[in-house]
């Protein structure tokens, strides 16, 4: 079952081209407009945001808080019942330093709070929160998949992995257009999705 989607694609394989076509559009704009400095840092709302400015062009549901029970690779996430109770706790959670930060990112990935493209938006408000708390972003090019992948399934037991493979990948050039693109295509191929570049695409 292909994903229903407002573009009327019925195979995953074009959904995935479209879809990632249009969300690395709105990803620089996301960027190039200043919209994220505009966004609360670390809170569901600016998540929300993110979520929905990303998948506007592609489903109905953008920025919109799921109300089906999902998991992956036999990990369940939240329940849709108890997630707006979890989204309000993990609001109230701190984000003054970069393990405070890491841990608030560890417990929104078990909450998984969209139907589709969580990571991709995780990733971009955890840089969000590292930038203004702590005058740094992730370097994603420097993380291989399997290793984040590997400590993320790991993280809600033990955080240490996590937290190891983000520390060793931060930088202090938040502003910089060609980091953020580049960060934005390592995020999107640890999904699967590497047909184009930011940089065609810009």
């Amino acid at each position: 079952m292909v994903l229903g989607n407002k573009l009327g694609i019925s195979s995953d394989a074009e959904l995935a081209r479209e879809e990632e076509r249009l969300t690395k559009k709105r990803a620089l704009e996301l960027f190039e407009d200043g919209l994220l400095d505009g966004f609360e840092a670390g809170t569901f709302s600016s998540l929300a945001r993110i979520h929905g400015h990303l998948f506007q062009d592609v489903y109905d549901f953008a920025g919109q808080m799921r109300r089906e029970n999902i998991s992956k690779g036999g990990f369940r996430f939240a329940p849709s019942l108890y997630l707006g109770e979890a989204l309000s706790a993990i609001d109230r959670m701190p984000q003054t330093n970069i393990d405070e930060i890491v841990e608030k990112y560890i417990e929104m990935n078990v909450a998984h709070p969209f139907r589709e493209g969580n990571g991709r938006s995780m990733r971009i408000w955890l840089d969000q929160m590292l930038k203004r708390s702590c005058g740094v972003v992730v370097d994603w090019s420097l993380i291989d998949w399997e290793d984040y992948l590997l400590a993320m399934e790991r993280s809600p037991v033990k955080d240490v992995e996590i937290k190891a493979l983000l520390k060793g990948a931060l930088i202090d050039q938040i502003n910089d257009r060609q980091m953020y693109m580049k960060g934005i295509d390592a995020s999107y191929r640890y999904e699967g999705y590497s047909t184009y570049t930011m940089d065609e695409l810009a």
